[in-house]
């Protein structure tokens, strides 16, 4: 399955990439590999290093579920 990739511009998101699937939408930015943590409660997703706290809501309604591996954040966003 390949996804249908759009990728912002940098200097505003950060580096945020937007994937496309049949059945999700999928966020992926690298936060680092510091000890930050992600958390989600309802369509917002939070997260957390050390004194430092962001949160974003996600634009798509569905199902959202979010983590951390090896420094990036993805955020999925089921159909």
């Amino acid at each position: 399955m390949t996804p249908k990739l759009q990728q912002f511009d940098e200097r505003d998101t950060g580096g945020l990439r937007r994937y496309e699937y049949d059945d999700e939408i999928v966020y992926a930015v690298d936060v680092g590999l510091g000890e930050a943590t992600v958390d989600v409660a309802g369509s917002t997703v939070m997260v957390i290093d050390g004194d430092d706290h962001a949160e974003f809501e996600v634009p798509e309604s569905g199902t959202v579920e979010a983590g951390i591996n090896n420094g990036v954040l993805t955020v999925e966003v089921e159909r």
